[in-house]
């Protein structure tokens, strides 16, 4: 279950992510960037994942793109924990867009970082 955590918590696990990023590695992963410091997420986005019909939690997973760099995907979860994933199409004409199921494309960090605060310096 998920809950909340102090600042201090937080700040403890974000230094102890960045002093450990690279170690954690096999060197045949060590090309930049692999792993991101962060990663945010526009609150519309989220918005649409949370609205959709039966949503009662967010789900986060890890994907690797084509250089080999590390995402957060999102998703939404339903009361019975499944995740809230396009229908299959019934016909070619009853193709719904896919678009708004699992949300990526975050501003990362590197290269998109933040402003410095208490969890990222």
């Amino acid at each position: 279950m998920s809950a909340f955590i102090s600042m201090a918590e937080a700040i403890t696990m974000t230094s102890r992510y960045r002093q450990n990023r690279d170690s954690i590695l096999q060197s045949a992963y060590l090309a930049p960037n692999i792993l991101p410091f962060s990663e945010t997420f526009d609150k519309t986005q989220i918005e649409t994942l949370l609205n959709r019909s039966g949503c009662t939690q967010l789900r986060c997973y890890y994907g690797m793109d084509e250089s080999l760099q590390i995402h957060l995907l999102l998703v939404g979860v339903n009361a019975e924990n499944e995740d809230i994933l396009p229908p299959a199409p019934l016909s070619e004409e009853e193709e719904e867009s896919d678009d708004d199921y699992v949300l990526e494309r975050a501003n990362r960090c590197p290269d998109f970082c933040p402003p410095d605060s208490e969890l990222n310096s």
